[in-house]
């Protein structure tokens, strides 16, 4: 019995030993790694490219817009181009689109400061495309070093807010600067302490900041009567816009003057060099804005404002997504002795006709708005603008010389207009950085021409229009739109 008690006891010694020694060959367990780490250096969402000591940051939003009686980007119904002016049954009554936008941000500390680059693309699919088809945009893509910005980034001409003077949907107010979405440029800002900073830059104004310019001695046909689409007798691109702005801000509102000088390079009087050309002109642009904060209304409340004034300039006033011409008819409201009524508005950087000058068009515009939080997940807005466009008496001669053989007999014509908007945005967001929104906007084109013209053939109005006269009449345009916004 002693025998086999030693052996049971001697046999537990020995498993003891040998499970004492397995424990003890067991890997410690590691701690977890951070592959990868959070950056805090230049605020929430950022993080560390592995193996770098440069941050990144992914951002973007999927949205889908729809619009009732406009185009893509809440244009109001006033572009013959795409029908939506026609008033017909070959007019969309409403268009969508829907966008998926991505950017990309990364920033590295050096000794001459962050070195940031920063990316945005958005891919859309709009009313008309295929169904496997859409568009590729380059929004933003720029360098940031040493104060400098190299690449297509927002102009320091435009205010913070640019088109926005509160929350928009409409990429269509026009009354003041709009290129948020970028123009290519080398820039450089002061950092002067206290909120103050200053900016100048030289931009690419080859499609962005230049309109068209009209050559009286080429005659349009009928058709661009009606729709302002007149041959563009601008010559190639010889030199960028330079501008700057002076700019303030502090917590109880953000204050900016800009400037900015505008080359204006014909083409030639005739088909054929020798025919000689216009000298060059330059056009400038001046704008202030400013926007109130921390109102007694309520938290986030903010009322925006901004002037504009250009000489040869224009594009200054109406840019961003709005083309150059504004042509919408009616069926109802026309005189008797009419078809229908219209009115067409050309903007142009200016007006020549052979052995003369450029004549720079004069334009100016206002833009502002107010923006009340009703509670952290309600707002509303309304917004507003006015904006005139003015030819010289030459100028208005020179156009004069395309429209006299259709003018209906004792009208009168002037080139003058004036747009007015007027509108109103509510958005909800029921969870965190998602939107629903709504907005109505009406816009009047308010044209300066008398009697009317008359279509000498089917079509020239536009499409479907028939031959017969039009009367030129103010255009009043009411549009909408519906936005749903997923920012990541």
């Amino acid at each position: 019995m002693s025998k086999i008690k030693s052996l049971i006891l001697g046999s537990a010694a020995v498993l003891a030993a040998a499970s004492g020694a397995q424990a003890a060959d067991l890997p410690v367990k590691a701690k977890a790694v951070q592959y990868v780490k959070i950056c805090s250096l230049y605020g929430a969402g950022f993080y560390y490219i592995p193996g770098t000591d440069t941050c990144i940051k992914l951002g973007g939003y999927v949205q889908l817009d729809v619009t009732l009686n406009g185009s893509a980007h809440g244009q109001p119904a006033w572009n013959n181009s795409a029908n939506t002016g026609l008033q017909n049954r070959s007019s969309d009554a409403f268009v969508t689109r829907t966008r998926a936008q991505l950017n990309i941000d990364t920033r590295t500390a050096s000794e001459w400061g962050v070195v940031r680059t920063y990316w945005a693309s958005n891919f859309q699919h709009t009313s008309g495309d295929g169904p496997s088809s859409g568009v590729l945009t380059m929004d933003y893509g720029f360098v940031q070093f040493a104060g400098f910005t190299f690449g297509k980034a927002v102009s320091v001409f435009q205010t913070p807010w640019g088109a926005n003077p509160v929350n928009v949907n409409t990429s269509n107010l026009i009354g003041g600067y709009d290129n948020s979405t970028g123009i290519t440029q080398v820039a450089y800002t002061w950092q002067f302490g206290n909120g103050l900073s200053a900016s100048v830059a030289v931009e690419d104004n080859r499609v962005i900041n230049r309109a068209p310019l009209y050559n009286g001695a080429v005659i349009p046909g009928n058709a661009t009567l009606f729709t302002g689409a007149f041959a563009n007798a601008a010559g190639g691109q010889v030199s960028p816009d330079f501008v700057g702005n002076i700019r303030l801000d502090q917590a109880a509102f953000t204050a900016q003057l800009s400037g900015g000088v505008h080359n204006i390079h014909a083409g030639y009087y005739g088909t054929t060099e020798p025919t000689g050309h216009p000298s060059d002109e330059w056009g400038f642009a001046i704008q202030g804005g400013i926007q109130l904060k921390n109102l007694p209304t309520g938290p986030g409340d903010k009322l925006s404002f901004s002037a504009i004034y250009t000489d040869g300039a224009p594009k200054y006033v109406i840019g961003g997504t709005t083309g150059n011409s504004f042509d919408a008819f009616n069926n109802e409201g026309a005189s008797p002795a009419f078809y229908q009524s219209f009115a067409v508005a050309t903007l142009l950087d200016g007006v020549y006709t052979t052995g003369g000058s450029i004549q720079k068009t004069k334009v100016w515009g206002v833009q502002g708005g107010f923006e009340h939080n009703w509670s952290p997940e309600w707002q509303t807005g309304v917004f507003g603008s006015y904006t005139n466009v003015d030819y010289n008496d030459t100028a208005s001669a020179i156009l004069l010389t395309g429209y006299a053989p259709a003018l209906v007999a004792g009208s009168t014509f002037n080139p003058d207009f004036k747009i007015w908007q007027v509108g109103s945005r509510t958005a909800w967001t029921p969870v965190k950085n998602l939107t629903l929104s709504g907005e109505v906007l009406y816009t009047t084109i308010d044209q300066s021409s008398t009697g009317g013209v008359t279509a000498t053939a089917a079509g020239n109005a536009g499409l479907f229009k028939p031959a017969g006269a039009y009367e030129f009449k103010d255009q009043g345009i009411l549009s909408g739109s519906f936005r749903v916004r997923r920012t990541w």
